[in-house]
């Protein structure tokens, strides 16, 4: 029984870790939550599973998080959008509140968010498209993942650009909509880069232009918005990591500590590049400073959009 006393209390002081991701299995989100995974339990010394809640364009993830024991059990993995963008597109509708329900942990990676195109389009260029749009009467539909985020906003500011009628189709994650676009059942989409990349690549769509304030190292060919006249969306979305509100400092900087060591490892830099990510470690108080900051800038974007919660 002696013997055994040392692995029990290995095991009662590594429980299993729950990395929680709110999007269905094969999008870009559970792609990057399960390399994270897959080399935090290494670096940790536990096992580490990863959790599908998919839903309500990534916000029950969060609640599922929000509501779990603050007890370094249970961490979120999510793009800024549901902690940065839904407080002002779903105000008073919003279960959880990003800054008093979650304890900031890691910054990831940053992406970028792109305009693509299916083969049924000829444009190739950005203004190609405008003029092809407005050959159909400046109406069309373009699809986005989820409703509320960044790729819905770039169509609105499109349409104030450019004079245009375009209406945001939002599908059940970047499957769906990838889907639709490569069978020519949606002219084009708004979505993360790392959804498009491969078949870009392929050349089964086209990538007209990418948000940032510099060109996108995974599609170096493709110039930003802001290159072509359409401003005001310089800061990229990102990738981050939260416990629940309350989960001790220690359990916190321990998962920031892992994520920083696992993706400064070369073979995930490699992954995450591949995918179209620029890799970008921030602690807890970094990440928070960046939240609020990100959430501050979207305040009049979304304010000016006229959006209005389905």
């Amino acid at each position: 029984a002696s013997l055994a006393l040392p692995a029990l209390a290995r095991a009662q002081a590594a429980p299993t870790l729950k990395l929680v991701v709110g999007y269905p299995a094969g999008a870009t989100s559970d792609t990057l939550t399960r390399a994270l995974a897959e080399h935090m339990a290494g670096t940790l010394k536990q096992t580490v599973i990863v959790e599908n809640k998919p839903g309500a364009g990534g916000r029950i993830g969060n609640e599922v998080v929000k509501a779990a024991p603050a007890d370094g059990t249970t961490l979120l993995m999510t793009p800024i959008a549901t902690m940065g963008i839904f407080p002002h597109s779903y105000a008073g509708q919003l279960r959880y509140d990003p800054f008093k329900d979650f304890a900031p942990v890691a910054h990831l990676a940053n992406f970028h968010v792109g305009l693509g195109v299916g083969n049924a389009v000829p444009a190739k260029t950005l203004a190609e498209y405008v003029a092809w749009v407005k050959g159909q009467g400046g109406k069309g539909s373009v699809g986005i993942p989820a409703p509320a985020s960044t790729p819905e906003f770039l169509v609105k500011v499109m349409d104030e650009k450019f004079g245009l009628d375009l209406v945001a189709a939002p599908y059940r994650g970047s499957g769906p909509m990838l889907a639709d676009m490569l069978g020519n059942q949606i002219a084009g989409g708004v979505g993360s880069v790392p959804d498009f990349v491969e078949n870009h690549r392929a050349g089964k769509l086209r990538v007209l232009a990418v948000l940032g304030g510099a060109r996108q190292q995974a599609l170096p060919e493709v110039p930003t918005f802001s290159e072509l006249g359409l401003g005001g969306l310089e800061d990229l979305p990102y990738y981050g990591v939260f416990a629940p509100a309350g989960t001790p400092k220690a359990f916190v900087d321990q998962f920031s500590a892992a994520v920083a060591k696992v993706i400064a490892q070369p073979e995930v830099r490699r992954q995450l590049q591949q995918m179209g990510l620029t890799v970008e470690h921030m602690g807890p108080d970094q990440l928070a400073r960046r939240e609020r900051s990100y959430a501050q800038a979207w305040t009049r974007i979304v304010r000016n959009s006229g959006f209005q919660p389905q």
